[in-house]
């Protein structure tokens, strides 16, 4: 074989090659006013403003550090601010304010109304500051007042109520909202099983987006809520979709496009934040069942950034800390936008987490 026709195949990742989770790019992309939502290489894209989606998932994140810096705390407390000025007395949210300071569009309970849910429900139930848990609680409590037609944006709402659930037991109107959530999503033997025959363990017809998600949100509801049965098919869900986004020993994630029963799966424009999302997914599965079958997709998750993936690419920037946008066929895009980083950063923690859960079972430690 000629030197042209190689091709070196780098060794699979360790969970000792994770990085620790760095905040440089999000620091970069946040202001007085928020997180800009997007960036040309690492340079902030002033010109495309704020949106709810990402300052959610921005406070989530940094209300999961368990130690956290001045610096985190500081992007906390932006990132509250700006989701209590998106919503309105009704519970329903806004989603884009441009760079000038405009709201440009009107409230309403799309994917952005659910995000800002469970990043206000993390923040109630987990972060270090007691004034931000306070008021993040009373803004949780105003955007429940509201339901979405969408079921992911019920599910993103029913991963806040599942936060604030497990801190407080007693929040009766936490666990209607998961509840209903639960219920919005539906389980497998549903209408998708019964058009697409056995074998299609999932509640809607194809895979789009943030498929984990929508597994997660009906297992937190079966252990909190106390129904077995919704916890098993939560279970079966996740189960079933890690198998079918594993491709070669690693992890796959449903791209743009989505998956579609009988249609040859393509592996295009695979986004950072599904990795994220079964990284989420895998670790709450985890928790609930202390069954540590799911460290496997959950390391699958971390070294996809690793760059145990389709590619064989690694998917962040060490110089800067921010994630990279997409996983193309010919290697990645290499803006680094807000989503994508805290896509990043979000598994970074679970890779810390689990090092720490490993390192206290297993002396000699790591995953191969």
């Amino acid at each position: 074989m000629s030197a042209q026709t190689l091709r070196l195949v780098p060794p699979p990742p360790r969970l000792a090659d994770a990085p620790a989770p760095s905040w440089s790019q999000i620091a970069r992309l946040s202001d007085d006013v928020g997180l800009l939502e997007h960036a040309r290489n690492a340079i902030p894209r002033r010109e495309h403003g704020y949106c709810v989606d990402d300052v959610s998932r921005g406070l989530l994140v940094a209300s999961r550090e368990r130690q956290p810096t001045a610096l985190v705390i500081g992007l906390a407390e932006r990132y509250l601010a700006f989701l209590t000025h998106a919503f309105g007395p009704d519970g329903q949210c806004r989603n884009r304010l441009s760079y000038d300071r405009r709201w440009l569009d009107e409230p309403t309970t799309g994917d952005w109304w659910g995000r800002a849910l469970w990043g206000l429900g993390t923040a109630a139930a987990r972060s270090a500051v007691p004034w931000i848990r306070k008021e993040a609680a009373e803004a949780f409590h105003i955007g429940l007042r509201a339901r979405s037609q969408w079921p992911r944006a019920m599910a993103f709402a029913g991963l806040g109520a599942a936060e604030v659930l497990r801190a407080d037991p007693r929040d009766t109107a936490a666990a209607s909202l998961l509840a209903d959530a639960a219920a919005a999503v539906g389980v497998p033997g549903a209408g998708a099983v019964l058009s697409h025959g056995p074998g299609w363990d999932w509640p809607e017809p194809e895979l789009t987006y943030a498929n984990p998600a929508l597994a997660e949100v009906v297992i937190a509801a079966g252990d909190l809520l106390g129904d077995e049965t919704m916890l098993a098919d939560g279970l079966r869900m996740l189960e079933w979709l890690c198998r079918e986004q594993e491709h070669n020993g690693h992890l796959s994630t449903v791209p743009v496009g989505g998956w579609r029963p009988g249609v040859p799966k393509h592996r295009h424009d695979q986004q950072p934040i599904e990795t994220a999302a079964t990284a989420d997914a895998c670790a709450t599965a985890a928790a609930v069942t202390g069954d540590d079958r799911w460290d496997k997709p959950l390391f699958q998750s971390i070294a996809w950034f690793l760059g145990d993936n389709d590619t064989n690419t690694v998917m962040y920037d060490a110089q800067t800390g921010g994630g990279y946008d997409g996983l193309k066929p010919d290697g990645p895009n290499l803006n680094q936008g807000a989503e994508s980083t805290l896509a990043l950063v979000s598994t970074l923690q679970h890779a810390r987490e689990l090092a720490a859960r490993r390192s206290a079972t297993r002396p000699s430690g790591g995953l191969a």
